[in-house]
């Protein structure tokens, strides 16, 4: 795994954002895998201003989602089809049908999950997936478990995950217990994988990440089987870490 090691969560931003142009320019019709969250937002404002002001094209981008809150409809101000809506694709010229994420309100989620793995093969699967880590280890909502689970599916969210994500509604309560998230196929399959971490919060799940084994209870220290993998993080995200693995 390729480490880069950064100051700030700006400075996180402009780094993710120039990997993410650098592939759209190298390959226009690219498709991108995209994570929601307040990590990988300021990576989306500085697309929007690659697009504006270096006239960086989304036209031919294809785009899948990591995941959904079950229950929310897509109109749902925390929903993510409405933060993706209002946080990038609103303001670069991506075509919406070149758009996907999963659907909240799938009647059977689990079928869904399964045309959802059959549409990122029938697109050619992902060339660049960029992903954020959860204070557990999460990678989108495959939450700490008993096993890697490969297909995208309903889950139910961790204690940790809820807690994490009550910021951004007016309770814990408020917040879905379940999710449709990609499955470690899928992200696995990605040709290059570009992790995001910033805070000390994230600093013990980075550490397990990156010097642990391989273990389902650390979701996302399954990268360490991924050939392609590139982690942007910050001092206070690295702060556990030992030395000697960042050099």
């Amino acid at each position: 795994m390729k480490i880069v090691k950064v100051q700030d969560y700006e400075e996180i931003s402009k780094k993710a954002a120039s990997y993410i142009a650098a592939q759209v320019q190298l390959k226009p019709s690219c498709i991108l895998g995209l994570a929601t969250g307040s990590t990988p937002y300021g990576t989306y404002q500085e697309l929007i201003r690659y697009h504006r002001e270096e006239d960086l094209s989304f036209q031919k981008v294809r785009t899948v989602n990591l995941d959904e809150y079950y229950g929310l409809p897509a109109t749902h101000e925390q929903s993510y089809s409405h933060f993706m809506r209002e946080n990038l694709f609103r303001y670069i010229d991506i075509l919406p049908e070149n758009t996907h994420i999963p659907d909240g309100l799938a009647t059977d989620p689990n079928a869904f999950g399964r045309e959802y793995d059959e549409l990122i093969v029938s697109l050619g699967g992902i060339d660049m997936q960029l992903l954020g880590i959860g204070s557990n280890g999460h990678i989108a909502f495959n939450e700490p478990d008993n096993c890697f689970v490969a297909q995208t599916r309903l889950v139910d969210l961790n204690h940790n995950t809820i807690e994490d994500n009550a910021r951004f509604f007016e309770s814990a309560e408020e917040v879905p217990r379940q999710a449709i998230s990609m499955g470690m196929k899928s992200i696995l399959g990605a040709k290059r994988i570009l992790i995001l971490a910033s805070g000390k919060g994230k600093a013990d799940a980075v550490k397990g990440m990156l010097e642990g084994s391989v273990d389902p209870m650390l979701p996302a220290s399954i990268l360490q089987l991924h050939q392609n993998v590139t982690l942007i993080a910050d001092l206070a995200a690295l702060s556990q870490t030992t030395e000697s693995v960042l050099r």
